[in-house]
């Protein structure tokens, strides 16, 4: 065994030792501070596009390490590094996403228990089950649920700070997402209730805050984010629908582009139907989350004006 495959088992040994037996507790509640504080808040997030968020309320009083930062890396999946466990042990706010989507946070959260930090899921924030659509950052009103509550806790664990944690608040809606959320309001009021398709359950958030109606079969959405091959019943559904033209846009995932998802693209572009591309994580990875959001809702407003005439 080379030196290199020893020190890639080894750092991997470490972290499912860490991992083993970890006893579930809460740990969603802010611990009371200490007194003045003599630096930023340390925050991690297990996404880049709750950390963009989260960086923009918090200014140069939070600093903000994501741990997946690349289109590359599926949080589904991911296997946490002894980096990540270290940067974790070190945090005193860590924001997942939870239902089902990242659960090796709160793994390594549960791995390293300390009282002066606060975790805490966006499940546990808008108050979902398991088995809910984890896809919550395509949920615009989700989003301005969540960015309340980074900004609440962040004054309770930085009470100094509270009128710095305001104002960035404040800019960040009437500036940051000023654009993202005008383009909400656009396509709700102008193109509510029109047909859409979808490739996969990322959309499905979107498509209904947007009071859009998805026809894609629930069981294709899902099947295609798990993953797993779709039923020959919702195949020919989806076929129909396009081969019809009962959808006026196709909303389509280029990061998870399948066989059958390539086909359905194909036949779409055939139809005449335009095709609308999202990304699961920002693409480019340094992009904010209002500038990759507003574009892709820029798009699917096009699409729908091309589509319906209006």
């Amino acid at each position: 065994m080379g030196k290199h495959s020893f020190l890639a088992l080894t750092g991997a040994a470490i972290v499912a030792a860490l991992l083993v037996g970890c006893a579930e507790r809460d740990t969603s509640a802010i611990p009371a501070p200490g007194g003045p504080r003599s630096g930023p808040i340390q925050v991690v997030t297990a996404e880049n596009f709750w950390g963009s968020l989260a960086a923009q309320l918090g200014g140069d009083r939070v600093r903000v390490t994501s741990i997946i930062a690349s289109p590359d890396a599926d949080p589904h999946d991911y296997e946490p590094t002894p980096s990540d466990a270290r940067t974790v042990a070190d945090a005193e706010y860590v924001l997942s996403n939870g239902l089902g989507y990242d659960p090796w946070v709160q793994k390594l959260v549960a791995a390293n228990p300390s009282s002066r930090r606060a975790s805490v899921t966006v499940q546990q924030i808008l108050g979902l089950k398991d088995g809910d659509n984890p896809h919550r950052w395509y949920a615009p009103s989700d989003v301005l649920t969540v960015v309340d509550r980074i900004a609440s806790d962040y004054k309770k664990l930085d009470p100094a700070g509270a009128a710095v944690f305001d104002a960035q608040r404040e800019a960040l809606l009437a500036s940051g997402l000023k654009d993202y959320r005008a383009l909400v309001e656009q396509i709700r009021q102008r193109y509510a209730g029109t047909p859409v398709g979808a490739t996969e359950s990322i959309a499905a958030p979107l498509v209904a805050d947007l009071g859009l109606s998805l026809k894609t079969p629930a069981s294709f959405l899902a099947a295609i984010g798990e993953g797993q091959e779709p039923t020959a019943r919702d195949k020919a559904t989806f076929d129909t629908q396009i081969a019809g033209r009962q959808i006026a846009v196709l909303i389509y995932n280029t990061q998870n582009a399948t066989p059958d998802v390539q086909r359905l693209v194909e036949a779409a572009t055939k139809q005449g139907i335009p095709v609308v591309e999202v990304t699961e994580t920002p693409d480019p990875p340094a992009s904010t989350f209002q500038d990759w959001q507003t574009g892709q809702l820029r798009a699917l407003a096009a699409a729908l004006a091309k589509a319906t005439g209006k």
